[in-house]
């Protein structure tokens, strides 16, 4: 997304919205957002950029692990059967 945005810039042709980058970076993006950031050197420069994308990979992150970690149906963590009435 970075790539095409920097490319569309340069080009002068419409841009992808800060809120689509954003958006895209909120469902789960936002580790390639950052990536492509410093890789293409676009938006670096913009402070909004620079604060809550790294939040949002915190959140991401913290997502992520309640869902494969906390959450009672966990497929990591099956839920233990009722070994007492076996004995």
């Amino acid at each position: 997304m970075m790539f095409i945005d920097k490319k569309y810039s340069q080009k002068k042709h419409s841009r992808i919205s800060e809120k689509t980058l954003f958006t895209i970076a909120f469902i789960g993006g936002s580790l390639g957002i950052y990536i492509g950031m410093f890789a293409f050197r676009h938006k670096t420069k913009h402070l909004k950029f620079l604060v809550f994308i790294p939040t949002l990979i915190l959140l991401n992150a913290f997502i992520i692990y309640y869902l494969l970690y906390r959450l009672p149906l966990s497929p990591l963590f099956p839920q233990e059967s009722n070994r007492s009435s076996l004995l």
